[in-house]
């Protein structure tokens, strides 16, 4: 027997493989299947094991998996591996309003979110807040705080203007203003001793003739107090966490080198005779380093304050999208007109949408019409013209006329809320390739220890005098430049732009495996109805040989009522023109890929294709084969009608090839991607579209089963697969090709099993999208290459490997300097995929 069970609190590989590896463990447990991504486990036993020892093998109650069966109340779980924090909890609600979550811009623990602000507790770098579309923003006057309103506006009591309780400023600017203070006070007294250190070069050193020596080291070493302390203290504490749990990052070795310099320091000006000549001047002090630790650390907090003004613009996208939806709109009751927060929207509220205004939430128009910009989410410059129960989407942009709309969706279920939180997790999601950083980045920190004791040990066998100086020097100078931070923030910072660049165009990535994946495809399948196709097909006419026409039409629009393909929505609608009578439908049967059918008047009615009719005992069908075969060889659909087991004619449908398939068929086609139609489609029809595609490879009357065996084939000799669809019966097989590609304008269902969502719903999106995973992972290939050129460059001459041929040696502050700008610049070229054309 097998069982599905839901696990809580993996969030890494490890935590993977442990929970796989505890539960395999079990008595009478045979086979064990475990993913972090859904959550899930699932288990073979040979017979029934209780729940309770399942969670007994985790580790009890307490520990920090938690397995339930499916629908469970969900338990509340630790923090995963070693970190614990209980500020820090996980958390992944779409409901929590007026509440951020935070991640780690270098993702180390993959999706994972906290809910407040602070260090990843792996590499200690900030946490980032994610944008959220449903903050909820409260207003309270600064005299009367028993007034809470949900909108701007004067206190009913004093008057005075409501202030919101919430700071206005964003995480970024908080973020960045808390450096900025910072930075002030690490500069206030960095520069002066870094002035009473170079004053040494200065012939008959002026300050000398106001103290000695001596003297000057104590007012350095009070001038470090503050920068060590106070401005830069973070970065200590975030590599003495990184020691004592072992997750050695760039934190870890700027507190060993800049603690070792600092404290060096220290003991030289106290007790200067503990140390060999070497280290000494020659009236007896010791050459010390504070001016080194000062101007190192605030070297690397301007480092930081560049990367947090950097960062804040990879986000740029999805600001641009919040900034998408207005604040007001005016609601419409009994003919008298309101303004009202959006937050106040209700659903089936009627509100008024003003020229030049932005749509306020998703719904119909339900009386006028206008043109819509919607460019913003589908990235086509063309205004739509709408009419009377056209849709309308949050955010974008009325034209000159005013209409009347009913509200269907609010809040977070709003497409342009949807958009945004999928913008946002995508962003925080890893790409494979960032794996081999990963296992780079476990071994870094150690080789870099390593190689900075081996420095100090080969200067002082082997270098000149002063040799422990110069060993002391480059073995620091070798801590500070190196920069795991550039290899982490490579790939991230790519992904977060691309999918913000995405997102603009229309094109809604699910994860950043989708880009990775979607680079190197080598087939696209592609469904034929609403894909290639409108997907809005007009009946073109009805021949009844058997009865009367009207009657027949009544009875397989009454059978298309209980259907949402888009097939039956036109029979519906043609029989409505007609203005015929409908009947009530008894037993009524969906066949997926086939038709549909039911009784009408203890009448079998079969409507769909061949494989249908044959399947329901028809077998004659010389009447009208001629017919159908001339439509379906003009490309039109044809769906036979039948009544118990006698064919009484045929429908015609026509759905017209959307503009656009053919230019983005083509251009597919030139970057050398195999382009194959599928369709559930005869024969003929499907050869009558491939033919005006130029499509030379199609397949015919496949069934959804028949379509994910194809895909599996396809896989199975090696290619890589993307599959693009828009209906039900399309969901299997996008959720097995390596790419799903759902259209925008299609069910729900295919667009949750897709990866990558077409606003638009168009093939010239799967252009952009290719285009665009093919820019970022070249991103993100010059971003990996800058950061392992630069370690491999910077370490060496650190070391002083070119003093013995140039006289070269790199100072720790010009160390620490190479060092902060190298995550600079890879965050700078991750900002140019902004401006590239797709």
């Amino acid at each position: 027997m097998t069982h599905t069970y839901t696990v809580k609190g993996m969030t890494c590989s490890g935590c993977e493989a442990k929970v796989q590896k505890d539960l395999s463990k079990v008595e009478f447990v045979t086979h064990v299947v475990v993913s972090k991504e859904k959550h899930e486990a699932l288990i073979t036993m040979a017979q029934h094991v209780e729940l309770e020892t399942l969670q007994k093998a985790l580790g009890g109650k307490a520990s920090t998996y938690q397995i339930s069966l499916p629908n469970a109340a969900e338990t509340k779980t630790k923090i995963c591996c070693s970190t614990e924090n209980k500020d820090n909890t996980s958390s992944n609600s779409k409901n929590n309003i007026g509440r951020g979550t935070y991640y780690c811009p270098m993702h180390c623990e993959g999706d994972k979110t906290y809910d407040k602000a602070g260090d990843c507790p792996v590499c200690g770098m900030d946490l980032v807040k994610a944008p959220t579309s449903n903050q909820v923003r409260q207003y309270t006057c600064p005299m009367h705080p028993e007034i809470v309103e949900n909108e701007p506006g004067s206190c009913p009591i004093c008057g005075m203007d409501l202030l919101p309780m919430e700071p206005v400023d964003s995480e970024e600017n908080k973020t960045y203003a808390t450096l900025w203070h910072r930075m002030k006070v690490a500069m206030l007294f960095s520069i002066p001793i870094f002035i009473i250190s170079m004053s040494d070069m200065i012939p008959n050193n002026p300050l000398y003739q106001l103290m000695e020596l001596k003297y000057w080291n104590w007012v350095q070493f009070a001038f470090t107090l503050p920068v060590v302390f106070y401005a830069c203290w973070m970065f200590f504490e975030r590599a003495y966490k990184s020691i004592v749990n072992w997750n050695l990052n760039m934190f870890t070795l700027i507190g060993i080198g800049t603690g070792v310099a600092f404290l060096f320091s220290i003991v030289g000006m106290l007790f200067p005779d503990v140390f060999p000549p070497q280290f000494r001047t020659e009236n007896g002090t010791v050459h010390l380093y504070f001016e080194a630790t000062a101007v190192v650390l605030t070297l690397v907090l301007l480092g930081q304050l560049l990367e947090a003004k950097a960062h804040s613009r990879t986000s740029g996208a999805i600001k641009e999208l919040l900034k998408l939806a207005p604040k007001e709109a005016t609601l419409v009751v009994d003919g008298v007109e309101k303004i009202i927060s959006i937050h106040s929207i209700k659903k089936d509220d009627i509100l008024r949408v003003k020229p030049g205004e932005k749509i306020p939430v998703d719904g119909k128009i339900t009386e006028g019409t206008s043109t819509i910009d919607e460019s913003m989410i589908t990235g086509e410059p063309i205004p739509v013209d709408k009419n009377s129960k056209d849709t309308v989407s949050a955010g974008t942009i009325n034209g000159t006329k005013s209409f009347l709309m009913v509200a269907e969706k609010v809040g977070s279920d709003t497409l342009l809320s949807q958009i945004v939180q999928m913008v946002s997790d995508a962003s925080r999601s890893r790409a494979p390739i960032q794996n081999l950083v990963d296992k780079v980045a476990k071994f870094f920190v150690p080789v870099v220890v390593l190689i900075s004791v081996v420095t100090f040990i080969v200067w002082w066998q082997f270098g000149p005098e002063p040799k422990l100086v110069y060993g002391f020097v480059n073995a620091i100078a070798v801590l500070i430049i190196a920069c795991p931070c550039a290899l982490g923030l490579a790939t991230p910072m790519s992904v977060m732009v691309g999918v913000g660049k995405g997102a603009k165009l229309g094109v809604l990535i699910k994860n950043a495996e989708a880009i990775e994946k979607m680079d190197r495809i080598d087939v696209l399948i592609t469904d034929k109805t609403g894909t290639i196709t409108e997907g809005k097909p007009s009946v073109e006419k009805i021949v009844v040989k058997d009865g009367d026409e009207n009657n027949v039409l009544g009875k397989i629009a009454s059978l298309n009522q209980s259907s949402e393909h888009p097939l039956a929505t036109a029979v519906v609608r043609f029989a409505k023109a007609k203005d015929v009578a409908f009947s009530k439908v008894a037993d009524f049967n969906s066949v997926t890929g086939k038709g549909v059918q039911g009784k009408i008047d203890n009448e079998l009615i079969l409507l769909g294709n061949k494989s249908l009719m044959e399947q329901g005992g028809v077998a004659d069908f010389s009447a009208i084969e001629k017919e159908v075969i001339a439509e379906q060889q003009l490309g039109k659909t044809v769906s036979y009608i039948a009544i118990e087991t006698k064919v009484v004619g045929f429908i015609t449908i026509t759905d017209a090839i959307k503009k656009t398939s053919i230019d983005a068929i083509s251009e597919l086609k030139r970057q050398g991607i195999e382009v194959i139609m599928i369709t559930g489609d005869n024969e003929n029809t499907a050869k009558a579209v491939a033919a005006e595609l130029n499509l030379t490879d199609f397949k015919a009357g496949f069934l959804p089963q028949d379509k994910l065996a194809y895909i599996k084939n396809l896989q199975s000799q090696g290619k890589i697969v993307a599959m693009a669809g828009d209906g039900i019966n399309d969901a299997p097989a996008l959720a097995q090709a390596d790419i799903g590609i759902a259209m925008g304008t299609g069910t729900d269902v295919a667009i949750e099993s897709a990866k990558i969502t077409l606003v638009k719903g168009d093939l010239q999106g799967i252009v952009k999208a290719k285009n665009l995973s093919h820019a970022v992972m070249k991103n993100i290939k010059q971003n990996l290459f800058f950061a392992f050129i630069y370690n491999t460059v910077g370490i060496p001459i650190a070391a002083g490997i070119l003093f013995p041929y140039f006289g070269i040696l790199l100072s720790p502050m010009i160390a620490a300097l190479a060092m902060s700008f190298s995550s600079v610049s890879v965050i700078a070229n991750a900002l140019r995929l902004r401006t590239i054309k797709i």
